[in-house]
């Protein structure tokens, strides 16, 4: 959220996180799978650990490290590393119990457990089953850790 601050006062636009919501919206890029590749992945789809597949899946490659955007292919909407590489902040706060209450506008849920926010994607040292486009998890904000990321949104004017 710091950088989002700082990177809007440098460009005179603002950025964000994005929301939970969103995340989902733009790792699936329409599909309705686990994936937006389908059913499973495999490493030569996505950084992961290899070792612990998905479903049907053999067991793989595990690179133990980020690997550069760009190197395996993008989703629909043209999004790199949507699964696997490394787990992404969302702006929302944790909720233990699902998505009861949440705000169905797609916006950050600003309720909920005041410094644990939202991670989705999965990493480079996550199992296949953690890189499911449905699949969350979470960190106390402000926790460092190579395996953790984030991308930004442009808010239009």
């Amino acid at each position: 959220m710091e950088f989002c601050q700082k990177l809007s006062q440098k460009t005179g636009k603002t950025y964000r996180l994005l929301s939970e919501a969103e995340w989902e919206y733009a790792c699936r890029a329409g599909t309705t799978t686990p994936f937006y590749f389908g059913e499973t992945i495999t490493p030569d789809l996505v950084n992961y650990n290899g070792n612990y597949p998905y479903g049907a899946a053999p067991k793989g490659l595990d690179r133990g490290q980020a690997t550069d955007v760009g190197s395996f292919p993008p989703n629909a909407f043209g999004l790199y590393d949507m699964h696997g590489q490394v787990c992404e902040w969302c702006s929302d706060r944790w909720h233990y119990d699902g998505y009861s209450g949440a705000p169905t506008d797609g916006s950050s849920w600003e309720t909920g457990i005041t410094n644990t926010r939202v991670q989705r994607g999965g990493c480079w040292g996550c199992t296949a089953l953690s890189c499911r486009s449905a699949y969350r998890s979470s960190l106390m904000a402000g926790t460092y850790c190579t395996t953790v990321g984030f991308r930004v949104a442009l808010v239009s004017a």
